[in-house]
């Protein structure tokens, strides 16, 4: 009986894991596609205003630095959860 437990409880660590892993592989996923977004935006933006190239890549680095911000926490937090 007691082996059984042993099994069920090895087999639920194991869930745990493959669920942390899925969940680091959305917020990559997620990270990267946000900071896409903003790059590609960015590029057409001074593409059709080239004069507002300064503002739009200050503003663009903000994005990108706030994505990456949000990103290691939700890494922490799945990390300190597992």
């Amino acid at each position: 009986m007691f082996e059984m437990a042993m099994i069920l409880a090895q087999e639920v660590m194991n869930i745990g894991k493959m669920g942390a892993g899925i969940g680091v592989g959305l917020v990559i996923l997620g990270a990267a596609f946000g900071i896409g977004r903003i790059g590609s935006s960015a590029v057409e933006s001074i593409a059709r205003q080239p004069e507002a190239a300064g503002p739009i890549s200050t503003q663009m680095l903000i994005s990108a630095a706030l994505i990456e911000g949000v990103t290691v926490i939700a890494l922490i937090v799945v990390y300190i959860l597992t």
